[in-house]
């Protein structure tokens, strides 16, 4: 009997179109002798969708027919099981539900990446492909991830953090408190977003200005830290869990600008792409061409992120190395990189079916683990409890 593997994507986000990408990816690359697929689009609005044409980028041109011909759909916890309910389902068109084994979720940014829907799984009891809620939550914020990295003493660069209602009532302390703290070039981002959204480069106070503008309108936290003059990013993902985890290759990014940006890494950089490569069409040195003892470094610092932040799965961590100072610096994570980082893999001689076998090996051994935990005390509070004019407080056990 196959296991039946719900995979999840789209969702209330700026790189909602990045997810159908990634899952649509990951969805062709898993393999159907062991696995039943069961695609659920989640909608800017919220709404859960199922339908064989999910299964190609294209059918995402036409959303609104798209739609129209999937079937709406709710996830419901059902005795020891969680099912897909048709809520199309009718007295002459009777949809039977479908029983879930493990969720996959393939979704980037805010209001899932974030540690939403892992909660919503979690609550679900449903397992789950990826790190939990609190390394979900912890990675997707730049700032509070710089402070876990500090704590573990890892490098990473010095910041100015703030609120944007902050920033709009005293502007001037803010942009004197960079200008004294940090210094010019500076790079400000938005703090809870990825694939470059919202990211730019200052290096005097008008571009400063328009930098922190453009930040805190995609969100209500903005992290300004020094730009590195000669720098070089490179990346590295990993893949395992607290108990072992493993670094792959690494890759260096090409970009025709300061900041790789949104368009170069899903679009390939050109008008006339379709993007449907995701992340595996972005221009890039793989391997990274390093010395053999900062490639280890690099590997090395990876799975000591992975294991600071407690990850789960495949993670991309994204570095900068100063190459003036010769530094490496732990520029941010992504807990569900694009493309799920299989480009990655595949150069570390792991072939993107096997990368996805193994998520799906994780999530059940975690699954697992937390089954073994105490969830109830076997007493019956309740039982000696009555409610007086002095309420709860009141009563007596």
């Amino acid at each position: 009997m196959k296991t039946t593997v719900a995979f999840l994507f789209g969702c209330r986000s700026v790189e909602h179109e990045v997810s159908i990408i990634s899952a649509v990816q990951a969805m062709k690359a898993v393999d159907k002798d062991l696995y039943d697929i069961l695609p659920i689009y989640v909608t800017k609005s919220g709404e859960l969708y199922t339908s064989d044409a999910l299964f190609e980028v294209e059918s995402f041109r036409d959303l609104k027919t798209l739609l129209k011909n999937a079937s709406p759909v709710a996830l419901l916890r059902q005795g020891n099981d969680t099912v897909l309910r048709f809520l199309d389902s009718s007295l002459f068109n009777k949809k039977k539900d479908i029983i879930i084994n493990v969720a996959f979720p393939v979704v980037h940014g805010t209001n899932c990446e974030d540690g939403t829907i892992q909660g919503y799984l979690e609550f679900l009891g449903l397992p789950y492909v990826g790190c939990d809620i609190l390394s979900s939550a912890v990675g997707m914020d730049k700032a509070i991830f710089k402070d876990v990295m500090k704590s573990a003493g890892l490098p990473v660069l010095d910041c100015i953090k703030f609120y944007a209602k902050e920033y709009v009532a005293d502007r001037d302390k803010f942009i004197s408190a960079i200008e004294e703290k940090i210094g010019y070039p500076v790079i400000v981002k938005p703090i809870n977003l990825g694939s470059s959204v919202g990211i730019s480069k200052a290096s005097d106070k008008n571009a400063l200005l328009d930098a922190i503008d453009l930040a805190i309108s995609f969100s209500d936290k903005v992290l300004v830290e020094k730009a590195i003059e000669n720098l070089r990013e490179v990346n590295c993902s990993v893949l395992g869990d607290s108990d072992e985890c493993f670094a792959s290759v690494l890759e260096e990014p090409i970009s025709h600008d300061e900041i790789l940006s949104y368009a170069e890494k899903y679009l390939g950089g050109s008008k006339g792409s379709s993007g449907s490569k995701g992340m595996a069409s972005l221009g890039r040195k793989l391997p990274a061409e390093l010395p053999s003892d900062k490639t280890e470094e690099i590997r090395s610092l990876a799975k000591e992120v992975f294991k600071a932040l407690g990850g789960n799965g495949v993670v991309r961590i994204d570095f900068m190395l100063d190459t003036k100072e010769d530094k490496v610096y732990v520029n941010e994570i992504n807990t569900i990189p694009g493309s799920l980082s299989f480009y990655l893999w595949e150069a570390t001689d792991m072939p993107y079916p096997k990368l996805i076998n193994k998520l799906i090996e994780l999530a059940f051994k975690r699954g697992r683990e937390k089954e073994n935990l105490t969830f109830t005390i076997d007493t019956n509070i309740l039982s000696n409890v009555s409610f007086g004019s002095k309420g709860a407080k009141g009563s007596k056990f």
